[in-house]
């Protein structure tokens, strides 16, 4: 059992490419999803096991992961697919892991630290680029800064996104505002509101406040009560926020929804193998104490997908090799704030 592992999600964009690399590597997951065809199709090209979980089945899906010790969940929007998966790791006594980047599933997995505890289970979502190089990164600054009450990160360079992120950016679109934390507390602001600039290796630029898990996450790796997330004004994510937030209303409503979603799938094949080789991501983040002393962090990345799939890795094979602690836990609780360095990603503080 100890090298047993699923991997749900394998079919689409990212779980894809993460079902090749651990091929590759010589891992077996089991590739499991709900298109039989599909799955069957992969797991005959790679010759590894496969196996259909519909996530709406709460008994079946528990019974089909018992006897593996991890669970990599790749099948977005994880809004609607994480609960479920969840629920069944802990009645399966398989560790939970995903690639989040959604606010309220961080919350939600936190609220179910207790339960998981209780049956000895790892709840860590958010083991690819949400939000593992952000996590460290305000690990680090919080080292450096101990008495830190306020924290900024960002990022730039992931403008090309797969049909998976497509549909869940279009959730933080229907709330029609963006989040951060303030004295400890999640809070809506209006769109466009709160920015500032920031320097991602390219000198200061302007930046937009958006919705990402950092708000979440970083608050339970650091405890620093006031946290926002910003990508640069200019970035083709932060003008399509622009441009679609103000005719949201055109996407309410059931059908309208499922008519976009559809659309994106259809529209969002992720990027090409050759953008993810060229196409760099920066991580800055700053942290501030209340004498008004302030840390400083910059990072360089690959794409935000092949990072992915290297961390979402590291953190099967985390599992697998060593005892984990139950509960919930943040990437860099679980990887340490320093993981990324291994793969010659090193964070600079000042």
């Amino acid at each position: 059992m100890a090298d047993t592992w699923l991997l749900y999600g394998a079919t689409g964009y990212t779980g894809n490419l993460i079902a090749r690399e651990a091929a590759r590597r010589g891992m077996r997951p089991v590739l499991a999803g709900r298109d039989v065809a599909k799955l069957q199709a992969l797991g005959s090209e790679l010759s590894l096991p496969h196996k259909v979980l519909p996530l709406d089945d709460p008994a079946r899906l528990a019974e089909g992961l018992r006897g593996q010790r991890a669970v990599l969940h790749c099948a977005g929007p994880f809004s609607a697919t994480s609960q479920p998966m969840r629920d069944a790791c802990i009645a399966a006594l398989a560790n939970y892991l995903d690639i989040t980047g959604e606010i309220d599933v961080f919350e939600a997995a936190f609220a179910q630290d207790a339960q998981a505890r209780a049956a000895g289970v790892l709840l860590c979502p958010g083991v690819g680029f949400d939000v593992v190089p952000t996590d460290c990164v305000a690990a680090q600054l919080k080292a450096r800064l101990p008495d830190a009450n306020a924290l900024r990160l960002g990022f730039s360079g992931v403008d090309h996104l797969s049909a998976g992120t497509l549909v869940t950016s279009m959730e933080a679109i229907d709330r029609g505002t963006s989040r951060v934390r303030r004295g400890g507390r999640i809070v809506d602001i209006p769109f466009g509101e709160g920015g500032r600039t920031a320097d991602f290796g390219r000198g200061p630029e302007p930046t937009f406040l958006i919705p990402w898990g950092d708000v979440s996450t970083a608050f339970h790796t650091t405890g620093i009560p006031d946290i926002e997330v910003h990508i640069p004004r200019g970035s083709l994510s932060a003008r399509a926020f622009r441009t679609i937030i103000p005719m949201r209303g055109l996407f309410a409503g059931p059908l309208a929804r499922r008519m976009t979603h559809a659309l994106m799938r259809t529209l969002g094949g992720g990027p090409s193998e050759k953008l993810r080789e060229h196409e760099v991501t920066r991580i800055w983040g700053e942290a501030c104490n209340p004498a008004g002393e302030c840390v400083h962090a910059v990072l360089k990345t690959p794409n935000g997908y092949s990072l992915t799939i290297e961390t979402a890795l590291l953190a099967v094979r985390r599992v697998l090799d060593q005892e984990v602690p139950a509960g919930f836990r943040t990437p860099s609780q679980l990887l340490g704030a320093d993981c990324l360095d291994a793969f010659g990603w090193r964070t600079e503080v000042h």
